[in-house]
């Protein structure tokens, strides 16, 4: 293991590390801003993101802000970002793996509504409509940007720059666990589907079948939620 190696997965840690702080802190801090006395930790919890417009609109930020650095970092380490994501020849099988992981995931996400059961009355109790604005905002936060770029801080970073550091397998858990800190409020999901979302990164070897994943469970979350709002 050479001095590049290393600089690269300390690069590669610092910016997720970054991205992980900055999105879990402002859930926290809407939490924390809703609490009332009497309220448990699901309580507490369902406030995460319930300022809708600004939750999405720091998701598409911060993980814009990031990606110029993460672009460079594959750049400058001779990986082609490009083939990373995908490869012509495997692209078809790809896509429906994604596809097939996305339901199994939604699937995976409708029972972990269960724990939803232990919230008060003193909970978010959700919307009762969305505007057209909104659904579009959950649309490209949820859908593309999260669905695209955790994808490359979370699996990609993990498995090119920090895998040869920790090995492989143990630096995809540990940029998981950062994954399912950012997203604490869902309590675990995100951190089992993520596990998911690793093996089919590992078995196909390339980064579109975790985006389509990712991305379709968030849209098919997205479609719940306006059928159910």
């Amino acid at each position: 293991m050479n001095d590049k190696t290393t600089a690269n997965a300390e690069k590669a840690l610092k910016i997720t590390t970054a991205l992980t702080l900055l999105v879990s802190g402002y859930e926290v801090l809407r939490s924390c801003q809703n609490y009332r006395e009497g309220m448990n930790f699901l309580d507490i919890a369902s406030y995460a993101n319930a300022d809708l417009n600004t939750y999405c609109l720091v998701l598409i930020l911060v993980n814009i802000i990031f990606l110029p650095s993460a672009i460079l970092l594959y750049k400058q380490s001779g990986i082609s970002l490009r083939y990373e994501i995908y490869e012509k020849k495997s692209l078809g099988r790809d896509i429906t793996a994604g596809v097939v992981l996305a339901v199994i995931s939604s699937v995976i996400s409708l029972l972990s509504l269960i724990a939803g059961k232990g919230r008060t009355e003193l909970a978010f109790a959700g919307r009762s409509s969305l505007s057209a604005g909104e659904i579009v905002l959950m649309i490209i936060s949820l859908g593309f940007v999260s669905g695209i770029c955790k994808e490359i801080y979370f699996r990609g970073f993990a498995k090119n720059f920090c895998g040869s550091v920790f090995g492989e397998t143990a630096a995809l858990l540990l940029f998981n666990a950062m994954f399912g800190m950012l997203d604490w409020f869902n309590i675990g999901h995100s951190f089992i589907v993520g596990v998911l979302w690793i093996w089919g990164y590992k078995k196909s070897g390339h980064l579109i079948v975790p985006m389509i994943a990712h991305g379709g469970m968030n849209l098919i979350s997205v479609a719940f939620y306006i059928i159910t709002a």
